[in-house]
């Protein structure tokens, strides 16, 4: 694709930015090492970006011995349970979209959490005095664990798409596991942020805090308790979770929270029962489609918002053509058309199986004109904008069908990763167990981190007199905002990319296709560039560098509002990285090469590798 002047002018501006069985040694007791993380190379045969260089070095492991993009996948993805905990693992659930270059056709599997059968709308109301509870009490509880749905996300992946086995891919994780890896700052400084909670817990404290502190930045921290559990689920499959002795023990911690002795917390218990992890299934879905500027972009449908409100924002922005803007008049442009859509999001995006979601007519080029025209380039929009009508199919400028309700935007971690093989076939994957450490809880001998997934739900009805599409219900999933993004020119792959950050993953993997396909910019600089988040807000979420940057004076004047977000939402006291996203992503090179790019410094930066690099 041709680069702009405009689109490397943006560019300059805006680039700135298990109980006691599991323990810590020095490091030279054999830890696996990758050596240093490498963000950006390119090169053939496959390739891996992912947080952690464990993780990327064991699906580039995996593809150098012939797997295909999904065994790669569940390499990267089980690997990061180990070295990346606080936002990954077996316990929490996962979105993942696959390009299938045999049949050119792009796929996805649903893997999101759902709510015990025995769980309701009043779930999280304060049965003493009928209020919502606060956020910090929902999420430090069984009550807040969902169902979990990442393995079953990996075994549906192998099974229309993998060569391997299950125990095969979750090999070289055990190995990391077992032999432990090298702390760094990034995970050292994610615990201190947690060490308040995790301490509560006897299970947690005993894996993440040894001798009650978090581990020093140099040492090695081992896992044997997952490394079993990885071994027991490659010998027994995934039944051995989804209703056997692992989901066992799994029922046991949310139903009776493993408390410290000399606990102050007092851990709501969660209702999950076996029969839910043995009725859970990942769910095969068919993709969002839009086409902008000739190319088609695929994302998640529901139960994810990501790809309908991804969509529904590069209609918007279609009906302009950004590439002959000024830098100010191009940023406004992509602030109001995400907090018009975040409108739509809130009102309409709920679990399709719940609720009717109208996916045709939010993503019609028509709706996307009939919202477009609300966009003023003197003047930014008032917020929270009302959600539009999707059912109308008027070619005029309607306003807003309803009064404007606010709606709560919780934050949550996740991370990110993109796989190619040297077939050609493509991984976008998207895992979570929500907020940073989840639930908490360490299901206690099994190694891993228990989501707290359930507080995506609206905890009470958001929308006044209108249906509220996210309130919780028994089996439901909660609506997310991951949106794992494949694009494609011509019928093939041209783009991969996604990132974790809650609500501001929509933003963030806008942005960065705005960047790349209407800036200019390669997609290295695209994911580096400073970003700001819109979503329908009165004050627009802005990393430092952005706020600083010279065009933000601009958007300033059109009554744009700037905050950086930097202390944590269970603690306000916590003060906790102003980054926005951490996001991964692959680009075909006309040429043959594939383009493998990650973060340069956000979240400790990204590991990416190619099988055969070129120079």
């Amino acid at each position: 694709m041709r680069t702009r002047r405009f689109g490397t002018a943006l560019a300059g501006l805006l680039l700135g930015a298990g109980m006691v069985t599991a323990a810590v040694a020095p490091a030279q007791a054999a830890p696996t090492q990758s050596g240093a993380k490498t963000p950006v190379t390119q090169g053939y045969g496959g390739a891996v970006v992912s947080d952690t260089a464990e993780s990327t070095q064991a699906g580039l492991d995996v593809l150098r011995r012939g797997g295909t993009a999904a065994d790669a996948a569940v390499a990267v993805a089980a690997t990061l349970g180990v070295t990346d905990p606080y936002v990954a693992g077996i316990g929490g659930g996962s979105y993942l979209v696959y390009y299938d270059a045999r049949a050119h056709q792009v796929s996805t599997i649903d893997g999101r959490e759902t709510a015990p059968g025995a769980d309701g709308p009043s779930m999280f109301l304060d049965p003493a005095t009928g209020q919502p509870l606060s956020l910090p009490t929902a999420v430090t509880s069984g009550l807040s664990v969902g169902v979990p749905g990442t393995l079953a996300t990996w075994q549906r992946a192998l099974q229309r798409w993998g060569r391997f086995g299950l125990a095969e891919d979750l090999r070289p994780a055990e190995q990391v596991a077992e032999r432990g890896f090298v702390v760094d700052p990034t995970l050292r400084e994610l615990t201190r942020q947690n060490a308040a909670r995790f301490a509560q817990f006897a299970s947690t404290a005993a894996l993440l805090l040894p001798g009650g502190a978090p581990p020093a930045v140099g040492t090695t921290l081992r896992n044997p308790d997952l490394a079993r559990t990885y071994r027991e689920i490659g010998e027994h499959g995934i039944s051995a979770l989804y209703g056997g002795p692992i989901g066992t023990d799994l029922v046991n911690a949310v139903q009776r929270p493993p408390l410290a002795p000399g606990a102050t917390l007092v851990a709501r218990p969660g209702p999950m029962a076996l029969s839910d992890l043995r009725d859970y299934r990942a769910r095969d879905a068919d993709p969002t489609q839009v086409t902008y500027r000739g190319l088609d972009v695929y994302g998640m449908a529901g139960s994810s918002s990501g790809g309908i409100t991804d969509g529904e924002a590069l209609d918007i922005l279609g009906t302009v053509n950004l590439a002959a803007m000024t830098p100010v008049q191009a940023l406004h442009h992509y602030l109001e058309a995400t907090r018009i859509a975040f409108a739509d999001r809130n009102r309409y995006l709920g679990d399709p199986r719940y609720v009717d979601v109208p996916q045709r007519q939010l993503l019609s080029a028509s709706f996307g004109r009939q919202r477009a025209c609300l966009i003023d380039p003197a003047k930014a929009g008032v917020s929270p904008v009302g959600p539009g009508d999707p059912f109308t199919g008027s070619r005029s400028c309607p306003p807003p069908s309803r009064a404007p309700v606010p709606v709560p935007d919780r934050d949550h971690h996740t991370n990110h990763f993109v796989v190619a093989d040297g077939a050609g076939n493509v991984v976008s994957c998207t895992n979570t167990i929500e907020e940073l450490g989840g639930s908490g809880i360490v299901v206690p001998g099994r190694g891993f981190l228990l989501n707290n997934e359930l507080t995506d739900f609206n905890f009470a009805p958001t929308q006044g007199s209108a249906p509220d599409p996210n309130l919780p219900a028994a089996g439901k999933r909660p609506r997310s905002s991951m949106s794992p993004t494949i694009v494609l020119r011509d019928g093939r792959p041209f783009l991969a990319v996604g990132s974790p950050g809650g609500a501001t993953i929509i933003t963030t993997v806008l942005q960065i296709l705005v960047n790349r396909i209407d800036l200019g910019m390669s997609l290295p600089d695209a994911i580096a560039a400073p970003r700001a988040s819109q979503r329908n807000a009165a004050t627009t979420q802005a990393e430092p560098a952005f706020i600083a940057a010279s065009a933000t004076r601009g958007l300033e004047a059109l009554g744009h509002k700037f905050a950086i977000s930097d202390t944590s939402p269970l603690d306000p006291t916590i003060k906790i990285s102003p980054d926005i996203g951490a996001a991964s992503g692959l680009e075909f090179l006309p040429t043959g090469p594939v383009l493998a790019a990650g973060e340069p410094t956000r979240r400790g930066g990204s590991s990416a590798a190619v099988v055969h690099p070129t120079r």
